[in-house]
């Protein structure tokens, strides 16, 4: 599917022994600074959203992974330069294949928690629910 003039995503949630990798992320991002969410980022043109977000982990964390399966797909509207934007974005579940995680910016934090403990950092309902699909089924 093509959207023009939106945004197409794809978001990993990385899951190993019950537990989900949540990134924190940096205070210098224009869009939700500081929240903690799953690793997610926009596709390139061309790029298929399994390509894509295997790309956005490894940018993102250092991390290489295999998709094990899609578990849904979200839209939400931001805004960019004081235009709406609708972003459509893929949600694949996602085994590590490697477990060094190497995070871009100082100021960013990454934490492997169950689903029972999202609770305990400032995540927002969005990534709550991606991480909801990938463990509901």
């Amino acid at each position: 599917m093509d959207y023009p003039g939106d945004n197409r995503l794809a978001a990993a949630v990385v899951a190993h022994r019950g537990r989900v990798l949540l990134v924190r992320r940096s205070e210098t991002e224009r869009f939700l600074p500081r929240v903690w969410g799953v690793p997610c980022g926009k596709l390139e043109p061309g790029e298929s959203p399994r390509d894509g977000v295997l790309r956005e982990l490894k940018e993102e964390t250092g991390l290489l992974g295999q998709v094990l399966r899609k578990v849904g797909e979200s839209s939400f509207l931001s805004t960019y330069h004081g235009h709406e934007v609708k972003n459509w974005q893929d949600n694949f579940l996602v085994r590590p294949l490697t477990f060094d995680v190497a995070l871009p910016l100082p100021d960013q934090e990454h934490r492997w928690l169950a689903p029972a403990d999202l609770g305990t950092v400032e995540i927002d309902d969005y990534n709550r629910d991606i991480v909801r699909q990938a463990f509901s089924r």
